[in-house]
């Protein structure tokens, strides 16, 4: 997950975007299978041995290198239609203009850094990697982006992206462009229903973003390859977030199957003391003991409801006091409202 976090002055909003394509899918895919330690949480996974040999290959290489973010990278550049269209683009970068498109934006300021560090500039590599130094890859993976090879780093981006595509998307291509349009569509009947920051928090189940005085867009991209996860990353002026999608939208044809979130809510809401808790958490945030003491119940019971409504995204903790996520008990007639409307 790349996060870049800093103190600044808060903006008063921000504008959401949303986009799709198999192509996302393809490098989320890649990124996917290639992180190991997430692998076995993830609701989908390809075999590797079902592969052919050169993807493997491809593969191995990515896990090494992290090469699924100069996919990604490249992919932000703008709108591919096709997988040719993307292969061709890669191969008519120059070296600088490659280079710089892999290399992670961490923040206008650094931005001639970035190309410094693109043209292979020691001092401007050794500084960025420096900057990134919290990040778990970002030093190794900026120093190997900046020494390799621009011929290596086409043909691999090239071959990787094709490979994946042929042996994992093609086959169910059709499938894949009916679940994503399906997500997109409910999910921009929502936005016309809500406030940007609560908009974002529906879409990703539970991601709260407040506007930061940098960042003017939201971009988000919904995939399949990588549920149940959100990916966050930074853009030029844009937090992206790749987001999973609802549970409704695997089964497109089936107008009348409901969010598995919705569903959580409403279940969560269904109980007498669920219902009391809310209320509770409604005047103010209190902590499990005087959840407790206000219920009559044992402890053990009430953490127990605080689960499912945490499950249900509707209750989180912050400052060790159980808090109610408003935003998410707004939306809930909302969510109700266009799930009777789908068609």
């Amino acid at each position: 997950m790349d996060v870049i976090s800093a103190t600044v002055k808060r903006r008063e909003t921000y504008s959401v975007h949303l986009n799709y394509s198999p192509l996302w899918e393809c490098a989320l895919g890649i990124a996917a299978i290639t992180n190991t330690r997430l692998l076995d949480s993830l609701e989908k996974t390809v075999m590797r041995d079902s592969l052919s040999n050169r993807l493997r290959e491809h593969l191995d290489y990515v896990e090494k290198n992290n090469t699924w973010k100069a996919l990604l990278q490249v992919l932000h550049q703008k709108d591919f239609a096709t997988l040719q269209e993307f292969t061709t683009y890669i191969e008519t970068l120059s070296e600088k203009e490659l280079k710089f498109i892999c290399l992670p934006f961490v923040g206008d300021t650094h931005q001639a850094l970035r190309e410094r560090a693109a043209c292979q500039e020691k001092e401007a590599v050794d500084e960025l990697r420096s900057i990134t130094a919290a990040n778990p890859f970002f030093p190794e993976y900026i120093a190997f982006i900046s020494n390799l090879d621009q011929m290596q780093l086409k043909k691999h981006l090239v071959e990787v992206m094709t490979e994946w595509y042929k042996h994992v998307i093609e086959k169910d291509l059709e499938h894949l462009e009916k679940v994503l349009q399906r997500d997109v569509a409910t999910k921009l009947k929502m936005k016309e229903k809500m406030a940007p920051e609560e908009f974002v928090e529906w879409a990703t189940a539970g991601i709260t973003y407040p506007p930061e005085p940098s960042v003017h867009h939201v971009l988000l991209i919904p995939h399949v390859t990588y549920r149940p996860w959100n990916i966050v990353a930074d853009i030029e002026d844009t937090k992206v977030f790749y987001y999973p999608v609802a549970n409704e939208s695997i089964s497109p044809d089936d107008r009348y199957l409901p969010s598995g979130f919705l569903l959580l809510k409403y279940k969560a809401l269904g109980d007498e003391a669920r219902l009391r808790i809310i209320k509770l958490l409604f005047e103010r945030s209190r902590t499990l003991q005087e959840i407790t003491e206000q219920m009559e119940m044992g402890k053990s019971t009430i953490h127990h409801h605080l689960k499912i409504l945490r499950a249900a995204q509707l209750v989180e903790i912050k400052d060790t006091k159980y808090a109610l996520k408003r935003k998410a008990i707004d939306s809930l007639t909302k969510e109700l409202d266009v799930y009777l409307h789908q068609e």
